[in-house]
């Protein structure tokens, strides 16, 4: 399954749900991989973070060198080698780096991203990442995290997945982008993937004893919106979480918030185990 987490509005929790979610997904003993999109690299520096401590003496600085620091290529590469600026096509396995936690590997992002867009646009290569998928190793589980735009990278994204989740904060400027959202989903499913649907929308940062976003999410759910039943609140944890680059599966694996995550999880994939689940909940793995 190949799952694209995107929101076209801003500081909604994008990547940290995309990474928590593999995080999740890994725990689990899937063979997950998480693809970022975003020339802000959030999910990247959030899974390999710690990587870059080890090699540069701490993360500052570490967001530009990407590349350097650890060897393999980043997913701005690839779509490089689709102008042409490589000779020789590329493997999409060239491009998988393990992060230290078990069954969850990466494609890293880079800076890069956002400079090349512009030529990989007029060049018109929307389809080139739905092409890598098929150099990849077998996964069970890709999560795509993705720019808060609606650009290149969210285009092919959707065009190369199975399915959309769209993460959502419950104000009123949140539900008007929603519905621009869903149509721009529409649209690229009506023209260029018609596998291609959304699968949930997270409600998160959630306020339970508040009255307004208990009515925003009523009246969503009201208009048959696939709104998911399990929610997550806002918590300094997830903060924390960055702040050590470890998702929180790991570092806070009994906490509200994770057991949150978990169910939104659980609400995905009803299919997983419960002898899965109940592993996430009774063990803690230490990264290796």
């Amino acid at each position: 399954m190949k799952r694209v987490v995107f929101n076209q509005k801003g500081g909604v929790g994008k990547s940290s749900i995309a990474s928590n979610l593999a995080a999740i997904s890994a725990k689990a003993g899937i063979k997950t991989l998480l693809i970022d999109l975003d020339s802000q690299c959030n999910s990247t520096l959030y899974l390999l973070g710690r990587e870059f401590d080890k090699a540069k003496g701490g993360i500052s600085g570490a967001h530009h060198n990407i590349v350097d620091s650890l060897g393999k290529r980043t997913i701005a590469e690839y779509f490089k080698s689709t102008l042409g600026f490589k000779l020789l096509p590329s493997r999409g396995v060239d491009y998988v780096r393990q992060t230290p936690f078990a069954n969850l590997d990466l494609i890293a992002a880079s800076p890069e991203l956002a400079d090349i867009q512009s030529a990989l646009e007029s060049k018109h290569k929307i389809y080139k990442l739905r092409d890598l998928f098929k150099g990849l190793p077998e996964y069970q589980a890709i999560y795509i995290d993705t720019p808060p735009m609606f650009n290149f990278y969210t285009v092919s994204a959707l065009i190369a997945a199975d399915t959309c989740l769209i993460p959502f904060d419950c104000d009123d400027f949140s539900r008007q982008a929603l519905y621009t959202l869903m149509n721009n989903v529409d649209e690229i499913k009506n023209d260029h993937n018609d596998q291609l649907f959304i699968e949930g929308i997270i409600v998160n940062q959630y306020q339970p004893r508040a009255n307004f976003p208990q009515r925003i999410v009523h009246e969503l759910k009201s208009e048959s919106l696939p709104i998911l039943d399990a929610t997550i609140s806002s918590s300094v944890k997830m903060k924390e979480s960055h702040d050590v680059r470890i998702p929180l599966i790991h570092y806070l694996p009994k906490h509200k918030l994770t057991q949150e995550i978990v169910q939104v999880f659980h609400e995905l994939n009803p299919k997983t185990s419960i002898e899965h689940l109940q592993q996430i909940d009774k063990t803690v793995a230490e990264p290796a």
